[in-house]
Formats: C-alpha cells, sequence, structure tokens
C-alpha cells in the first residue's frame, strides 16, 4: 500500500476583491447568499468577508490614504510590541505612531477602535474581540515575523481586516543558527563550556564527530533549508532534501539530491528540520520513523517544535538511536523547567534564536512596515495572508466550483510522489462562455491552495496564490476547452495535470504521463470524473478510497464486506475501466476514516493492485 502525504483539513476563507463598505454590509451579504449556498454547501455565512483595506464606491476609486489626506488627517498605527527603528522611520512617513508595549488585552480592546493599523510580534493575541472593539476602523494587522497563529484570520477577514507578514527577512539568520546548532552539538561546545565553567578539564569525555563527508538530510528545502544546505555543503557534507515541492533542477544547482522521505530517513547521518507544522508534519519524527533512521544519527530543529514527537525523541535519545539532538523550538514555549528534553546532556538547547540577530529584526522591521504602509495606501501586499472580496453574486456563482478547484488540487497532490519536485501544473477549464466572462483566477487561486497547503504554513488566496507558487517554482499553465453545450453554467469541468512527477497511485497517471484528475459539479455538489485516463464518477465528501484492480466479479463485494466489517460507511462508488475484463479503478466515498489494519486487507484482495486513500 502506498504511502500519502495526509493533507490538512483547513476551511476556504472567501476571497474577494476590494468594493465599498457602503456597498455592502456583512450582515446583508450572508442574507442575499445564504440561500445559495445552503444549496451549493460551501460552508458557514462566516467565511464572506465583506470590507476591504482599499475603500472604493463604483463610481470611485478613492484610496484609504486619499480619503486621510482631504480630511487633513494621518492614519494611526499601533505597534504593541518593539520594532527596529528602521521599520518605525518608514511608518512615520505616512501615519502618525504610537509604540504602547505590554499592553494587557483590555487595553489593547480599549484602544484598537482609534487605530488604523495594528503591528504585532508573538505576545499580542488579536483575537475576535480586538477586531469587535475596532468597530470597523482597523484596516490592516502587521506580524512583524512569519507565524501567524496569534491572529484570528477569520475574523479578521470577517471584519475587511487585511493581515500581512514579514516571511522573508529573517532567512539566513535561521539558516545560520541552524549551522550554528550543527557544528556545536557535533563538537559538543555547550557541554563542554559548561564543565569548563563547574572548573572541570574533561578533554576525553567531550571527543566529537567531524563533519566533514557526513550525509545531512535537510527536510523542508524552502528558503531556510536551501541556505543550510549551501552552508553545509561548504563544510564538506553531501547534502539531501526532501521537499514535495522543490524542483529537482533547483536542488542540482547547488548540488543537492532531492530524495524520498523513507530514503532520507534511512540514509542520512544529520537531519536539519526546515518544514513548516501543519497536520501532515506534526509528530512527523515519531517512534516509526526513528526506528527507520540509522543507529546513532544527529538531528537539529530550527523549524517548529511541534514537528517532532517529544516523547518519542527522548526515547530515541535514551535507546540511543539518536546521539544528539540541537532543538531551537518546543511544543510548548518556553518549555518547563523540568523538560526532560532541556536536561538531557545529549541535548542543546537554545530559546527560539532562530531570527535573532541584530540584522534579521532589523530586515523584519522594514519588510513589516512597508507591507503595512502599502495595504494603508490601497494596496493589496503578496504578504497577504487572508482574503480581499468579489461580489458576493459572482460568489455564488462560482461557489461550488471553487470548492471543486481546491479539492482536485489536494487529491493531485495526494497522488503525486517521490523526489523529483513537482515543475508544472496545467488547469484546463471546459467551458460554454468566452473568456471575457468567466475570470478564473479565484479557481486558480484554490488549485494552488490545495496543492500548497496541506503541507505548508502558507495560507493561500486570490491576493498571494501567483507569489506563493512563484515562491514555490510551481509553473503554472491555463487553458480554456469552449463547449457550446450549456451557456447558463460557468464550467462544465476543471482538469488538473502534475507534470514530471511521479505517483503514488500509477493508476493517476494519464497517457500522457502526468497525474490527472478531472472533476465537475452535479446539483451544486463537487464529484470526481476522472483519475488518470479512468472515468469515475464519486461525489468529492467526506474521504476516498481509490483501488485499480483487475476488472472481475467479485471485487467490489469483497471490499465493500472489508469496509463494512469496520463500519465504514460507504456514501458514493463508482467504477471505470479500460475495457471488459482488463483494468478498472473503483473510487469509494466513505464517511469515516478507515483504519490501518482495514486498509491492508483492501489492499490485500488478490485482484486489487493498488490502493490509496485520499482526505479531502
Amino acid at each position: 500500500m502506498n504511502k500519502l502525504i495526509p493533507p490538512a483539513s483547513i476551511s476556504s476563507p472567501a476571497m474577494l476583491h476590494p468594493i465599498s463598505r457602503a456597498s455592502i454590509s456583512f450582515g446583508s451579504a450572508v442574507s442575499a447568499f445564504d440561500s445559495t449556498r445552503k444549496k451549493l454547501s460551501i460552508g458557514s455565512p462566516r467565511q464572506i468577508s465583506c470590507t476591504a483595506v482599499s475603500i472604493s464606491s463604483p463610481s470611485s476609486d478613492v484610496s484609504v490614504s486619499k480619503v486621510s489626506a482631504a480630511v487633513g488627517s494621518k492614519p494611526t498605527v499601533l505597534v504593541s510590541e518593539k520594532l527596529g527603528e528602521a521599520g518605525l522611520d518608514v511608518l512615520r512617513k505616512l501615519a502618525n505612531v504610537e509604540c504602547e508595549y505590554s499592553l494587557s488585552q483590555e487595553e489593547l480592546c480599549a484602544k484598537i477602535s482609534l487605530c488604523d493599523a495594528l503591528i504585532v510580534r508573538s505576545g499580542t493575541k488579536v483575537t475576535r474581540e480586538v477586531f469587535e472593539a475596532a468597530k470597523g476602523r482597523l484596516k490592516v494587522v502587521g506580524r512583524a515575523g512569519v507565524g501567524i497563529d496569534n491572529v484570528d484570520l477569520q475574523a479578521a477577514t470577517e471584519f475587511g481586516c487585511l493581515v500581512v507578514n514579514a516571511p522573508t527577512a529573517n532567512t539566513v539568520a535561521a539558516a545560520e543558527h541552524g549551522i550554528a546548532l550543527l557544528a556545536s552539538m557535533a563538537r559538543n561546545v555547550s557541554q563542554s563550556d559548561a564543565s569548563m565553567k563547574a572548573g572541570k578539564w574533561q578533554r576525553n569525555k567531550f571527543v566529537g564527530v567531524s563533519l566533514v563527508g557526513k550525509t545531512l538530510a535537510v527536510l523542508g528545502f524552502g528558503k531556510v533549508g536551501t541556505e543550510v544546505a549551501r552552508r553545509a555543503k561548504g563544510l564538506g557534507m553531501h547534502v539531501i532534501a526532501h521537499d514535495p515541492y522543490s524542483p529537482a533542477e533547483r536542488a542540482r544547482a547547488i548540488g543537492v539530491e532531492l530524495v524520498s522521505f523513507d530514503e532520507a530517513l534511512a540514509t542520512a547521518d544529520f537531519f536539519s528540520l526546515h518544514m513548516p507544522l501543519t497536520p501532515s508534519t506534526s509528530k512527523i519524527l515519531n517512534d516509526e520513523t526513528f526506528a527507520k533512521m540509522k543507529k546513532g544519527v544527529r538531528i537539529v530543529n530550527v523549524a517548529r517544535g511541534g514537528v517532532i514527537d517529544e516523547a518519542a525523541l527522548l526515547r530515541a535519545l535514551n535507546n540511543g538511536t539518536v546521539a544528539q539532538a540541537a532543538l531551537d523550538v518546543f511544543t510548548e514555549e518556553p518549555p518547563s523547567k523540568d523538560n526532560p528534553l532541556v536536561q538531557h546532556p545529549n541535548v542543546t538547547a537554545t530559546p527560539h534564536l532562530g531570527a535573532s540577530t541584530v540584522e534579521a529584526q532589523e530586515g523584519v522591521a522594514i519588510e513589516i512596515a512597508e507591507a503595512v504602509v502599502g495595504a494603508l495606501n490601497g494596496e493589496l501586499a503578496a504578504t497577504a495572508v487572508n482574503a480581499p472580496m468579489v461580489p458576493a453574486e459572482v460568489l455564488s456563482e462560482l461557489a461550488p466550483y471553487v470548492v471543486l478547484a481546491e479539492k482536485l488540487g489536494r487529491l493531485a497532490i495526494q497522488l503525486a510522489g517521490g523526489g523529483g519536485g513537482i515543475r508544472g501544473i496545467k488547469i484546463s477549464y471546459a467551458s460554454a462562455r468566452s473568456p471575457e466572462d468567466l475570470d478564473t483566477r479565484i479557481l486558480r487561486a484554490m488549485v494552488t491552495k490545495g496543492i500548497v497547503e496541506p503541507v505548508s504554513s502558507m495560507f493561500v488566496n486570490l491576493v498571494n496564490a501567483d507569489f506563493v507558487a512563484k515562491q514555490r517554482g510551481l509553473r503554472i499553465a491555463e487553458e480554456r476547452t469552449f463547449l457550446g453545450t450549456n451557456p447558463d453554467a460557468p464550467l462544465e469541468s476543471i482538469e488538473v495535470r502534475l507534470s514530471h512527477v511521479e505517483s503514488r497511485f500509477g493508476g493517476a497517471v494519464s497517457d500522457s504521463g502526468e497525474v490527472r484528475v478531472e472533476g465537475r459539479v452535479k446539483d451544486g455538489v463537487p464529484h470526481l470524473t476522472h483519475v488518470g485516463s479512468f472515468p469515475v464518477d464519486v461525489s468529492l465528501e467526506g474521504n476516498l478510497i481509490l483501488c485499480r484492480q483487475l476488472d472481475q466479479p467479485g471485487v467490489i463485494g469483497s471490499v465493500g464486506s472489508i469496509l463494512g466489517e469496520d463500519n465504514v460507511n460507504v456514501n458514493f462508488m463508482s467504477v471505470g475501466r479500460t475495457g471488459l475484463g482488463k483494468h478498472a479503478i473503483m473510487a469509494i466515498g466513505v464517511d469515516e476514516e478507515p483504519t490501518k489494519d482495514t486498509l491492508s486487507k483492501i489492499d490485500h484482495v488478490p485482484a486489487v493492485e493498488e490502493l490509496a486513500f485520499l482526505k479531502l
């Protein structure tokens, strides 16, 4: 049975174009849209955003800054945590800047209605109560850093507040800290320093290991992972990497080999972790994965604490599977004083210092200040992490296709595999409408969202989808096929193809060698209609099991009996075949997630050649 990347279950906020606050309110939009939403089953009305940073009416294009200038006042920016002076200088050119640190939640709520923008780091919690207290004045929240766990994105979207972050300025600092921990761990620097300060001279106790000639596996080959790889190569290490998005050409350009996750586990002497914390990466290093590693490996984590099962790491340290670990991040921060990992003699620990350099802090300050200034000027920043607006009637019509587009993206990324990286994505739309009558940007954004978000910390929307795709090295092409059958419906079908990538489910590969999925909307519900070259017809609700089997009697009954024994309810089932008695694909929609044992039983049905379980 093939191992798949489990996707995250992330709801999709509505992605809308700026319109006037006067033209549509949140309540009226929900009311007008509610009946359509219920028929289309696209989620709760809370997912509709009805205000935006750029305030304009149908007859004018007046940005926030121009409105402010017209009444002779500057916007007000509240900075609630320490920000570099260079960033404050950028803000002061446009706005009145108030720096008030260590505000309580009550104090922040009392003050926020007087502010047009708020800049925070990780300590300030920007909750729904903060947005409610702002009474519509707050137009942008800037997070000076990458993570936005402390900002309620859904509430921000509902109240028309743009959220931006600073994802690039601390790249080099984080990479340098990773290399510092790598070298320090290998040569027992922190332990021997502590010994010296205790008045001891223990040369024989702290014999280290050399880095040169050793294999380093970089897990997560984004910006920071790439910079770590460059520096490790300079230390004479052999570097391999695992990342489902990184193009093989980019890795080869710096002498890095992309490999599968299991190959990385089995090969590496050192591991450097740089993946985001998502449902698919949570505790990705656990008892099972540690068991696949060589005895005596060494691990550096400057990513997120939750990507390691800390209890499993402690067991691996104690039994010698992991010789040493260097940790800058922890599941709970700060960790307790008696945390067994912090106190472990073979662990080097630092208090989340990855971005803590003078240069990085200044860079973050400038990056976030420029993003906030742009938003106050009515611009939508490339680092936006929530959504602008489109008219409610357009969203109503495209709503089920938006859901379909994201689910096709999620299916495609789960079906892709191997170490080569995704190089190309092709989206094909079949429609009776002319291009002028069908804006596919939101659909392209949702395919990108479905492909990227399950294994990324990125929040993808109409604003940043193209930016994210470019950042990830994804080349997205679109084509339209004109069908004159139903001009009333915006689309007949959407097809997603991934090129130059191996598949974890051979039946998903089309005759042209691409991973291919196609779907359409029937009665307001997204359906999967093709997998590879096989026609199917299954509702994209719940979860999905794909089986490729020999076309012979009894297979459907055998699989159904196994699912029934595990109390897994089948909500939809379809079989498509290439010809009588040849090969077929069975697509089964299930309400519950089958156990591994159940899937194994299905995989061992004699006629079943391969199996994939996909989360939607």
